[in-house]
């Protein structure tokens, strides 16, 4: 049975999901100054009861921070929504491109002409 809870912020609610990509845009990579999401990083987020599931991969599999970022995601999940315990996968398929930056990204690293 899945927990369909919303969350109010400020005067608006905002479901398990949002909270933790609204979370997880806070964790930046530091190589290239770009938070998790816009990279495109985070591939899934579903709450259900009471548990978040969670999974992302890294540019690369020998990803200078592949045990430093996923430990800075899975910190900000627990402080965002400390009712639910936190599922967060390391996956490899589909491997990251660049094709999976957000637009914003992709203009700011020079993907695309401005």
């Amino acid at each position: 049975m899945s927990d369909s809870r919303t969350y109010l912020i400020g005067s608006a609610q905002q479901s398990p999901e949002e909270k933790a990509s609204r979370a997880l845009s806070a964790v930046i990579d530091p190589e290239l100054g770009l938070d998790i999401v816009q990279l495109g990083l985070v591939y899934s987020i579903e709450a259900l009861d009471n548990v978040l599931h969670v999974e992302m991969t890294l540019t690369t599999p020998g990803c200078p921070v592949s045990e430093s970022l996923p430990q800075e995601a899975r910190t900000v999940l627990v402080e965002a929504l400390p009712e639910f315990e936190i599922d967060l996968q390391i996956v490899w398929d589909p491997p990251w491109t660049p094709d999976m930056l957000t637009p914003a990204a992709m203009d700011l690293l020079g993907f695309r002409p401005r």
